[in-house]
């Protein structure tokens, strides 16, 4: 059995383009003969930068309209107000999300719930930014107590003053916590924005199913290098059923706990990755300083604070011993670097 599906762009940009991302979706499904739940895409857009793409408000609500009437998708965006929440429904959209931001914020959460109480509505209850279980468990509690005819929750990952290699970090104990509290809840991931880039998105993907989410969100775009928003991690409807294809679903596991260890791995090998790559681009930053400063390449007591960064106390033997290895191999290539 497939998962619950979400697919569609960031933000409506325009009516040609909301058309184009569901009429290829609408070709993909049908063919595969696959179902997509929702089909999304903001309308309102809270952005950080107040020159950002903010969306184009209630003039792309009957364009949303019009792709639930032409391609049978049931269709989502976000709410921030009641007056939205009745914006949308004067337009026959009963499907919204509270998005992150909203969502630390107990006293708006409530105003919208106050606002679908008792209506036909699905509400999508996003984490909110900051990784407390208890505020999110609270924010869809709201929405329970509302009436409201169905309620899931979505994992996009919470944003983390540890430096992180995706987006925002994942925390996966906090939506499998909140998966306890509420095992009836049905919980989606986000990888889209959870990752901020594509490269990443059908491993969390897989994770994310692996750990028993029970469906998944993704952003697509007819052309994801001229979207106004979040570009880099927007897929094409082709790439996304590429993505979907590639999935190990819950009915066809072999070995349940060897795929999660496998997708852990990819996880952190993805990371490790990255975060070399990254390192090295300090290492060219640090070689010309010191070129500029007539300092020299090696200084081995700052190499040895990196060295007991790595090392500590109690490690298992082998592990230390390929630590010491690592850290040999990793000098000489910087030192290299900055000779170079």
């Amino acid at each position: 059995m497939k998962p619950l599906l979400i697919a569609g762009p960031c933000a409506a940009e325009s009516e040609q383009q909301l058309l184009e991302t569901a009429r290829q979706l609408h070709e993909i499904v049908f063919v595969h003969n696959w179902e997509l739940a929702f089909f999304r895409a903001g309308v309102w857009k809270p952005r950080s930068n107040p020159d950002s793409f903010a969306g184009m408000g209630e003039k792309a609500l009957p364009w949303l309209a019009r792709v639930q009437r032409e391609c049978g998708f049931a269709v989502c965006t976000e709410v921030m107000t009641p007056e939205q929440v009745a914006l949308c429904e004067r337009y026959d959209i009963h499907t919204l999300w509270i998005g992150a931001r909203t969502g630390v914020d107990p006293i708006a959460v409530q105003q919208l719930a106050d606002a679908v109480k008792s209506k036909p509505f699905t509400i999508l209850v996003k984490n909110p930014m900051v990784p407390d279980v208890k505020l999110w468990a609270g924010n869809v509690e709201r929405f329970l107590k509302a009436n409201v005819k169905q309620v899931m929750a979505v994992h996009r990952g919470f944003a983390d003053s540890n430096e992180n290699v995706y987006r925002n970090a994942p925390c996966w104990n906090i939506p499998i916590d909140l998966k306890v509290q509420y095992p009836d809840l049905p919980i989606l991931c986000d990888p889209s924005h959870l990752c901020g880039h594509t490269r990443w998105i059908p491993q969390i993907a897989q994770l994310a199913l692996v750990y028993g989410f029970d469906g998944l969100m993704l952003e697509c775009h007819p052309q994801p290098d001229q979207a106004l928003s979040d570009a880099d991690q927007q897929v094409t409807p082709r790439q996304w059923e590429e993505i979907i294809e590639s999935l190990v679903f819950k009915n066809n596991v072999p070995n349940r706990e060897l795929i999660k260890q496998r997708a852990l791995l990819e996880n952190v090998d993805t990371q490790l990755s990255e975060l070399l790559a990254r390192r090295f681009q300090i290492v060219d930053e640090i070689a010309r300083i010191k070129k500029e400063n007539n300092l020299p390449v090696v200084q081995p007591q700052q190499w040895q604070q990196v060295c007991k960064r790595y090392l500590k106390p109690g490690q298992d033997i082998q592990y230390q011993e390929f630590i010491e290895e690592f850290l040999q191999i990793l000098h000489l290539h910087s030192i290299k670097k900055q000779q170079s």
